[in-house]
């Protein structure tokens, strides 16, 4: 049995509904480390939902091998990466759909939040966004469609519970512009969750995309992480609602997505966030929500 120290950070952030597959991470290390001839090379890391171990192949070669429960972000992540450009994504080494584990190429630790211009940084991640929003998305992918139609489906039971009339105004109003868009939610293979900390430094390439959450979809759908990402940053300017506005132009001017069909889009965003929130149990939108939400749509 290899000998695996669960961070502490996963253990919370999965809480007691995961506990035998927390309990399982040691016996799976050791099955793919001997599956795929690895050699465990480092301390664990953690993303929000997954275990990552350093590694070295037979060949030398260094890798990350990536465990991460089986569920509908993970089963397609191995999938989106191969079929994206291999100059823009992390490369996936090995995987093993029945359990998502996924072995990756190494990368420099060192993410795109780490670049002290967030003007900059958010350059280029519209830079890469570009790049990833040409790819169709293939068959098998979950679709915005089908996840936009739920949130409207659900809104009328959910946002009742917001304590403040004018944030639950505010919502149905996310709620026509998505009913709006629905007939047209796009085929593009969308990230989902494209922001700063998943965007790594890399040796043969600058900058690649990591950890999607794979989509078939609109790429106006993929904007809205930038905008509260690296919130110190827009604070800093002294103006927030005009730093928001910026780094919202700054992405439409790069990618050349439709404003409108951006803006429409970004309600959905931030709809699904009211949703989340209130279904865990919150009575008011989430101070930064709102502030995006104002800047956006004053």
């Amino acid at each position: 049995m290899i000998e695996v120290e669960i961070p502490a950070r996963l253990v919370e952030s999965h809480g007691e509904n995961a506990a035998e597959w927390l309990a399982a991470l040691p016996t799976m290390a050791a099955e793919y480390a001997g599956r795929w001839e690895l050699t465990i090379a480092g301390q664990p890391l953690n993303g929000a939902a997954s275990l990552i171990l350093p590694v070295v192949r037979r060949d030398g070669t260094q890798a990350m091998l990536k465990l991460q429960p089986v569920n509908d972000e993970s089963s397609s992540e191995a999938f989106a990466l191969r079929t994206w450009n291999r100059d823009d994504v992390v490369e996936v080494l090995e995987d093993d759909p029945a359990t998502s584990t996924i072995l990756l190429e190494r990368l420099e630790p060192r993410a795109l939040n780490a670049v002290p211009d967030h003007t900059e940084a958010t350059r280029i991640l519209a830079d890469l966004l570009t790049r990833l929003m040409v790819v169709p998305a293939p068959d098998g992918i979950r679709r915005l469609a089908d996840i936009a139609g739920q949130m409207v489906e659900d809104a009328p039971g959910l946002i009742p519970r917001l304590s403040d009339p004018a944030e639950q105004e505010l919502a149905r109003r996310c709620v026509a512009q998505v009913r709006e868009l629905l007939p047209e939610s796009g085929d593009r293979l969308l990230h989902w969750d494209l922001h700063y900390d998943n965007v790594m430094a890399a040796h043969r390439q600058p900058w690649l995309v990591i950890d999607p959450k794979p989509l078939a979809g609109d790429p106006a759908f993929e904007i809205f992480p930038v905008l509260w990402n690296r919130w110190d940053d827009l604070v800093a300017t002294g103006d927030l609602p005009q730093a928001i506005r910026d780094r919202f132009g700054l992405m439409l001017e790069v990618t050349g997505i439709d404003r409108e069909r951006a803006l429409g889009w970004t309600a959905g965003r931030i709809l699904q966030n009211v949703l989340w929130g209130v279904s865990d149990g919150a009575a008011r939108m989430d101070a930064e929500l709102r502030a995006v939400t104002d800047a956006v749509f004053s």
